[in-house]
């Protein structure tokens, strides 16, 4: 969970006063920054229309739509990561239950040496013929490591398969681009790199899910929701595109102005930039924790902005929490790796002060 920026907490903050007289907030909030905060998710993942673009409150919502939506059956397989996080998983169960598709979980390597390099080999040879969907993120949740989306993604047009993303742990520090990687959907919770607040996330549809079946029966992801006056005229059509997975009460007005006063600020900072910051602070750092026997990924399969530091094997886990915590250095715990995250309110200095913990 990133901190807010101060103009977010602004902006918030004058958002909750406005809620004191209802009469200030005109029938135009309904949709006017909505609207804004499609162009500026747009411009930050390089979507040329940002009616692709629907706004949800989690990142689950968004996969539970695509769900929906999956044209599979008893002959087909869904390709996962192994220990993926679980809002990409769940869904994936429940059709597995339901349709009786198969689950093909492409676990970690059980060997260190290249294991971002044959984790990404063992995805491509996963994917067959009866593959319907791969579903995954763009870097680990746990550990940072990065697959190669590209070469997936031409793997599986090679295949019919639709290609699912879950952007949560990257978009916004890590340059994501629809048109090089052109997913079918890419969903992410906007309370992590994206800078936003809880309660709020962005989902990019692709065009398989141009005439699909969205979750929830709103008021506003119907045609001419627009027309106040014109509701009772009940639609059977819903919004084009992507607009008919909106959120019901998306137009959450102390939310939404904060959603956009942060991708407005990434859009300023550039993920590509963001991505160079953390890279070049946490360099030297891990050249240290190497030389200390702790295990990290090669650079090139590991995000700069997140990463996992796996401890040596004669290391003491607890006594190392307790030095962390003793330095009032925040840091997370996942699996057998310690996961590093950093960003442009955080110095080489700050880095070097883990590194100081860590060698015990």
């Amino acid at each position: 969970m990133s901190p807010l920026l101060k103009e977010v907490e602004r902006v918030g903050t004058q958002s909750i006063k406005k809620k004191r007289n209802p009469a200030l907030i005109p029938a135009s909030s309904f949709f006017d920054e909505v609207e804004l905060v499609r162009e500026e998710y747009a411009k930050l993942i390089n979507v040329k229309d940002p009616k692709r673009i629907a706004l949800t409150p989690s990142a689950s919502y968004g996969l539970a739509n695509v769900a929906n939506n999956l044209k599979a059956d008893h002959s087909h397989n869904i390709v996962v990561v192994g220990e993926q996080f679980p809002s990409n998983v769940y869904p994936w169960m429940k059709i597995q239950k339901e349709k009786n598709v198969r689950l093909k979980t492409v676990a970690a390597p059980a060997v260190f040496k290249d294991r971002g390099k044959i984790w990404n080999e063992r995805i491509l040879e996963a994917i067959d013929s009866n593959t319907c969907m791969v579903a995954m993120g763009n870097v680990h949740w746990a550990d940072g490591t990065k697959f190669n989306l590209v070469e997936i993604r031409k793997r599986t047009r090679e295949v019919g398969a639709l290609l699912v993303i879950d952007g949560s742990q990257s978009v916004g520090a890590l340059p994501f681009d629809i048109n090089v990687i052109q997913p079918d959907a890419l969903v992410c919770c906007a309370y992590k790199w994206l800078l936003g607040p809880y309660s709020t996330g962005l989902a990019y549809y692709g065009s398989y899910f141009d005439h699909g079946s969205p979750i929830e029966e709103n008021w506003i992801n119907r045609k001419f929701s627009e027309d106040f006056a014109g509701l009772v005229n009940y639609q059977e059509e819903y919004q084009p595109g992507a607009l008919r997975y909106d959120a019901g009460e998306r137009s959450n007005f102390i939310l939404v102005p904060m959603l956009l006063a942060a991708l407005r600020q990434l859009n300023q900072w550039k993920p590509e930039k963001i991505q160079e910051y953390c890279s070049q602070i946490t360099s030297k750092a891990v050249d240290l924790l190497r030389e200390a026997g702790y295990l990290i990924e090669d650079e090139k399969f590991r995000g700069g902005h997140m990463f996992g530091i796996r401890v040596p094997k004669n290391a003491d886990v607890e006594k190392i929490k307790q030095q962390l915590q003793k330095n009032k250095i925040s840091i997370s715990l996942r699996g057998d790796a310690i996961r590093i995250s950093t960003h442009l309110y955080n110095s080489e200095n700050d880095v070097m002060k883990l590194v100081k913990a860590l060698k015990l």
